[in-house]
């Protein structure tokens, strides 16, 4: 009937709908699950990866060969250290191998040597690796002052009358703030204090007043774990002192946490100087190289066993020939003792430096060994050599496959055996080794006498000291001097307290009377004042100590006295 109300739908068309519904839903929800899941999936591979990559960055210094490879210098010859050191080498598989085996992803077009030869004459004294990595000393280019990485190498006044740059101009090249404690500060009034914990680890610091053309001036020392800062600021307008942190945020302006303690361990100042010059070094070992026309390969270089009258002349130039049986001097790791390295060698003095010449002919030879490990052994283990030509010819500096050396000096001489002998030299290193001098002249030739010897000396020690800024080294150097410093501040602070009886030093510390740490009781509560108002106070009361502090005992007896 028309205007009649429609039946309503039977209960099975509405649980069927229902159940189209519920299974629609189900699906969304398991395409939605399943498009979570996926995502979980892939950020789980993205942590992986990250992991992955992490991992790798976080691999340790000694598990990676390094690239330059780098050698540690005759001061820090501890076993931890070459311990480390071997673990960073390239394994011998790989150090011979050819240069291009390891380098074709870059690959830099420069000449090869046999390329080179076969042109013809006239031929560069020294050529670029095919696949770079090294720096050649331009004699055109004009002498430029230290970089900002160089700063710490400047010229050093040798003292004891002798002039700073010998007699003919050339200077060494050193660490000056490595003895300038030393230098301003040893056996003169000044203060030291220690730091534990700031922004920038263990710090210490040593202050000291000066007086010149009628100004005041305060010395500092800081060192941190990372450089040594030495400054010198004037104190023309102040009213009064600055305090230590106050000093110390002068030279680091970032530093925070500064909480200083003042030394008070009679031999505190014998520690620093200590700490300071372990970077000092006054011995020194080069590798000499004779190469003939045409040598391309170590194995050439290495079984050369003449000496030809010019090289001969050469090696009077750089030394004393001596018997190496019961040497007394600086050996440079030959054999003194049973003749296993050869029977002589070639040695001098220079400005207060021992030198020893790994000379490749004077090595022992082995017949039958094609690398001449014997005296690879030791040249390879240099970080800077002369090579000596006799004819003109190219050298090319990764000719020897080494993980130590860094710089090469080449030296060519013209004329030999007459009144006008001549050297031409040439000087190449790592591209990560800074320049150094003296810089050569234009053009690079020498005449053979005293002048040459003295410029040729001082270019190897300057090459090695400029090697050891080399990046990787560097990287070595520093966890040295971290580990030192942090050593240094423990000690320092525990030889401070025993001395206020706070603590217990060792045994060849304690004093004779009564056989305690300490100080006498009856100073004890003195000191413990002076160590409270050094870590309380600001201003001028933070010098409390300017002047030497000297305790008696019985008749005028010292006991203890600041340096």
């Amino acid at each position: 009937m028309s205007g009649s109300t429609p039946e309503p739908a039977p209960p099975r068309v509405h649980s069927k709908k229902a159940g189209i519904r519920a299974a629609v839903i189900l699906i969304g929800l398991l395409q939605k699950s399943r498009r979570a899941k996926e995502r979980e999936r892939e950020q789980e591979r993205e942590r992986e990866r990250k992991q992955e990559l992490l991992t790798i960055s976080n691999v340790p210094l000694g598990d990676c060969p390094p690239s330059p490879p780098r050698t540690a210098p005759p001061t820090m010859k501890s076993a931890e250290f070459f311990d480390m050191l071997e673990r960073m080498q390239v394994p011998k598989s790989e150090e011979t191998k050819p240069h291009s085996q390891r380098s074709k992803d870059d690959y830099i077009p420069y000449p090869r040597i046999e390329d080179i030869l076969e042109k013809g004459s006239p031929y560069p004294q020294v050529i670029l690796p095919q696949f770079g990595g090294y720096w050649i000393e331009d004699a055109e280019a004009p002498a430029g002052t230290p970089t900002s990485s160089e700063s710490s190498f400047c010229e050093e006044d040798d003292g004891g009358g002798m002039s700073p740059a010998g007699g003919f101009g050339f200077r060494l090249e050193c660490n000056s703030t490595a003895r300038a404690y030393r230098k301003h500060f040893l056996g003169r009034e000044h203060m030291n204090y220690y730091c534990t914990g700031s922004s920038l680890g263990n710090l210490i610091m040593s202050l000291k007043h000066e007086e010149a053309e009628g100004q005041e001036f305060l010395r500092i020392m800081l060192r941190s774990r990372t450089k040594t800062h030495h400054d010198r600021i004037s104190l023309a307008g102040l009213n009064q002192l600055p305090s230590v942190p106050q000093i110390a945020k002068l030279l680091c302006d970032d530093v925070t946490g500064l909480k200083f303690n003042p030394v008070l361990y009679p031999r505190g100042s014998q520690l620093i100087v200590g700490y300071d010059e372990h970077e000092v070094n006054n011995t020194f070992k080069f590798g000499i190289i004779y190469q003939k026309f045409g040598q391309t390969s170590e194995e050439e270089l290495f079984g050369n066993n003449e000496e030809t009258p010019a090289f001969r002349e050469f090696l009077g130039v750089l030394g004393d020939n001596i018997e190496l049986n019961d040497f007394k001097g600086f050996r440079g790791g030959l054999d003194v003792s049973h003749g296993q390295t050869g029977s002589e060698s070639v040695y001098t003095v220079f400005r207060q430096r021992e030198m020893m010449f790994h000379v490749s002919t004077k090595l022992p030879f082995t017949e039958g060994d094609v690398q001449q490990l014997q005296r690879k052994r030791h040249i390879g283990n240099d970080i800077v050599a002369a090579v000596f030509q006799e004819d003109a010819t190219p050298f090319v500096p990764d000719m020897i496959a080494s993980n130590f050396l860094h710089a090469y000096v080449l030296v060519q001489v013209e004329n030999p055996g007459t009144e006008h002998t001549t050297y031409k030299v040439s000087v190449t290193a790592r591209e990560d080794v800074p320049p150094f001098g003296p810089p050569l002249p234009n053009p690079a030739v020498f005449k053979k006498g005293p002048e040459f010897r003295d410029f040729l000396l001082t270019k190897l020690i300057n090459a090695e000291n400029a090697c050891y800024k080399s990046d990787k080294f560097a990287k070595l150097e520093g966890r040295t001097r971290a580990a030192l410093l942090d050593n240094l501040h423990d000690e320092l602070h525990r030889q401070t307290q025993a001395t206020l009886g706070l603590g217990h030093a060792g045994e060849e510390d304690k004093l004779e009377n009564g056989g305690h740490g300490g100080l006498l009781e009856s100073f004890k509560a003195v000191w413990r004042c002076v160590l409270h108002a050094s870590r309380s106070t600001t201003g001028d009361a933070v010098l409390i100590s300017t002047t030497a502090v000297i305790v008696y005992y019985l008749s005028s007896q010292i006991l203890y006295h600041t340096d």
